[in-house]
Parts: structure tokens; C-alpha cells; sequence
């Protein structure tokens, strides 16, 4: 990582009034969540699916909910397991001390579903999560109701990757829940959720108008590029400024700011300095 970039980057959060958050699968990944980049990495965190050929694409994939539940709940079951196990690291709560010091707080933006922003403590009206997120269920067949995933219990046979009944239903109609998660060729995501989260995230950048923005982005890539494309978007007036941080993909657009470096080191070695230079 430059160090001279280091020196920019904390330069912009200090002169920064607000703050948007841009999250991808790198920033799970510090968290000792599962990188499915390449099915390799999938398999070696699933080992079960290799076996059956299934890759994550293939899995992750709303028609297994109607052919074969319990493989569908078997890979949803394990992750909301996982999700719900790990502990999101220590650079949710730098970002959340940087949010609290500027006038306007800040957003969160991420494509990631492990719902880890809302448990670091971040206010749940300024988190967008754009395909969705697996603390939230909706019924199979789209009668309306979206609910929480508290109080599900998921047990997985591990040889099989399998969920064992019951499995979770909608309580209002009492069909077959699945996530609340935008899946691939998935025509029955309930995006209701979503769009709220967006309402409020445009609302705010209104609110927010043309005063100094310092937009932090954390291990999102080019395989999705939706985080990436949203933050340069966002970051793209003058008074914005963008900070990507990304060991693999760390390009940034002229005028940005680049640290090729993994998320919780980056936001470390930036709160560090700011510490520092704030004595």
C-alpha cells in the first residue's frame, strides 16, 4: 500500500461531513466468512457440492426451493448458520466511529447478504442492502409477506448438506419460505425491502446536497461490480471523494484514491493515522 494514497485518504474522511459506505464480498471475507470467488474456493468451503457438481451459481438458484427444498435450505440453512455465527470484525465499528463523528453520519450500500452491518450496529434506516439479505424471509410463492428470520432454526446434515424438517414456512399463508435474497434468473425476489432502502438512501444523498462526501469502499469487486459502479457514481461531484480498498482490484477512476490492501488492514492502517495525526 502507498503510504503517500494513506495520507490522502485520511486527509479526505477528515474534511468529510458525510460518509458512504460501499460494501462487497471482501469485506465478509475478513470476517472469516467463506470466498466463493472461483468454484476451488467454493468447494473447499463446501466440499459436499464438489462432489454433486454443484457450484455456487448453480445453488444459488430460487428453483431448488420448488424441485428439492431441502438441498435449496441445505446451502440457505448452512450460510444463515454461518452468518449468524461469525462476528463482524473490528473495521465496522471504524467505519461506525467515523459515521458518528461527521455532521451528516453516513450510508451503507453493499451487495453483500450476511446482514453484518445491521449486527456491528449500524442504524438499520441507513443500511442498503441491494440484493437483499438472509435476516429476512419471504413466503415461496410471493403472498406478501416479508419477516424475519429470528426464531428459524436450520439443522444441516454436514455429509449431505442437506436440512432435515421442518423447514421454514410463511406464517401467513404457511407455504414454504425461502430468503429474502436476490438469487440468479430469480423472477420471485420480493424487492419491497430493497426499494425502501433505496428511497431512503436517495433521500438522504439529497439531504446530504454538495457538502464534502467521503466515499469508503471495502473489498467490492469486478465480478459484481454493482458496489463499484454505485460508489464512482456517487463520488463523482468535485467536494467527493473515493477510496477503494481492494488487494486484487484496486483501480480507481482519476482523482480517487487507491489502497491495494484487504479491508480491515486498510480501514486499520487509515484509523491509525487519523489517530495519530489528530494529536
Amino acid at each position: 500500500m502507498d503510504e503517500r494514497s494513506l495520507h490522502h485518504a485520511v486527509e479526505a474522511i477528515r474534511r468529510a461531513q458525510a460518509l458512504l459506505i460501499g460494501a462487497g464480498a471482501g469485506m465478509g471475507v475478513d470476517s472469516g466468512l467463506p470466498d466463493f470467488r472461483g468454484n476451488q474456493g467454493f468447494w473447499n468451503a463446501y466440499p459436499p457440492y464438489q462432489k454433486l457438481g454443484l457450484d455456487f451459481v448453480s445453488l444459488a438458484n430460487p428453483r431448488w426451493f420448488r424441485d428439492d427444498p431441502t438441498l435449496a435450505w441445505g446451502f440457505y440453512g448452512h450460510r444463515l448458520n454461518l452468518y449468524r455465527q461469525t462476528q463482524p470484525h473490528a473495521g465496522f465499528q471504524i467505519l461506525r466511529r467515523w459515521a458518528e463523528r461527521m455532521k451528516h453520519g453516513a450510508f451503507v450500500f453493499t451487495s453483500n447478504v450476511d446482514a453484518h452491518f445491521h449486527r456491528a450496529g449500524f442504524v438499520s434506516d441507513r443500511v442498503m442492502e441491494v440484493h437483499g439479505a438472509i435476516n429476512l424471509m419471504q413466503c415461496s410463492r410471493r403472498c406478501g409477506d416479508i419477516f424475519p428470520a429470528d426464531g428459524f432454526e436450520i439443522s444441516i446434515d454436514e455429509t449431505t448438506m442437506r436440512a432435515r424438517e421442518p423447514l421454514p414456512t410463511c406464517p401467513r399463508c404457511g407455504a414454504l419460505a425461502r430468503p429474502n435474497i436476490l438469487m440468479f434468473n430469480d423472477w420471485n425476489w420480493d424487492s419491497s425491502e430493497t426499494e425502501k432502502q433505496q428511497a431512503r438512501l436517495y433521500a438522504w444523498l439529497r439531504d446530504v446536497g454538495s457538502v464534502p462526501m467521503v466515499v469508503v469502499e471495502c473489498g467490492a469487486g469486478t465480478a459484481i461490480p454493482t458496489v463499484r459502479h454505485f460508489c464512482e457514481e456517487v463520488a463523482d461531484p468535485p467536494t467527493r471523494k473515493l477510496i477503494r480498498i481492494n488487494l486484487r482490484e484496486p483501480e480507481v477512476p482519476n482523482g480517487h484514491i487507491s489502497l491495494a490492501i484487504g479491508a480491515m488492514a486498510g480501514l486499520r492502517a487509515m484509523d491509525d493515522l487519523l489517530a495519530a495525526t489528530n494529536n
